[in-house]
């Protein structure tokens, strides 16, 4: 975990994000319908992140935000400084009758380099990180047990370890309205 500089703890209060989803018109924060299940991804820039989750079939919704680190509500500025030890995350609240987590994982480990450390292309920073926010125990033993399949994948492959992070209930924080579902507002996608 990094430190949290003494200056980011003044404003402490839930970002505002937009009441439904841009692109399938879902809510994108709690209560969820009953039955819905949730997921929390970190894989670089969240913006084209987000979007391979919510084209998944059996997605019910999908946001992003911060996590992973210390500072209660941060920032986009924040966390691009370096200093809230968030990544770049994205909230996947799925119908697990549709689409498994184990189906969510393969999606994540296909959709990014998780053998890059601190950067993503070139991006680099703590905040692309990848790592996988697991929110009960049956997620964290099916991530821990993806990331060994897949590390031996990649193994004999010759690629270099993975890097990917596996916590346990780390807290999600919305990042800004103007982030939710940037591809589909300013590029079209």
């Amino acid at each position: 975990m990094h430190a949290v500089v003494p200056e980011l703890q003044e404003r402490r209060t839930p970002m505002p994000v937009p009441e439904s989803h841009f692109v399938n018109g879902m809510e994108l924060k709690p209560p969820f319908p009953a039955g819905l299940e949730s997921a929390v991804f970190g894989m670089g820039c969240f913006w084209g992140a987000e979007k391979r989750f919510w084209e998944l079939e059996g997605v019910y919704a999908t946001a992003v935000g911060y996590a992973g680190g210390s500072l209660v509500h941060p920032t986009y500025r924040e966390v691009c400084g370096g200093d809230t030890g968030h990544a770049e995350a994205i909230l996947v609240v799925y119908d697990p009758a549709v689409i498994s987590y184990e189906e969510l994982l393969r999606s994540f480990w296909e959709g990014h380099n998780p053998t890059q450390g601190f950067r993503r292309g070139y991006d680099i920073g703590s905040q692309y990180r990848s790592v996988i926010i697991a929110s009960t125990d049956a997620q964290l033993r099916k991530a821990q047990a993806s990331r060994i399949r897949r590390e031996e994948q990649l193994s004999l492959a010759g690629h270099d370890r993975i890097t990917t992070e596996i916590e346990f209930a780390s807290p999600f924080y919305y990042a800004e309205e103007k982030h939710q579902q940037y591809l589909a507002k300013y590029q079209g996608g």
